[in-house]
């Protein structure tokens, strides 16, 4: 018996990718080398609150935007 999930497709910035089932947030952010105290997150035009990150699983069909703070002067 296989222990691989299934993978379901989701749309980050306009680009469609394939995670596997159950991924959450969080997760994305690691798998796409993204620092999570430097992005804000939307799924589905809701803002999505760094403290719910890990609990919120993405669904097949999952709308993100992410956006990427950056320092300056």
């Amino acid at each position: 018996m296989s222990t691989e999930r299934a993978s379901i497709e989701i749309t980050v910035n306009g680009e469609v990718r394939l995670v596997p089932q159950g991924e959450t947030i969080t997760g994305l952010l690691a798998s796409l080398g993204l620092d999570p105290q430097h992005v804000a997150v939307e799924v589905d035009r809701r803002i999505i609150r760094q403290p719910d990150w890990t609990a919120t699983e993405l669904h097949d069909g999952a709308q993100l935007e992410i956006v990427q703070f950056v320092g300056g002067g």
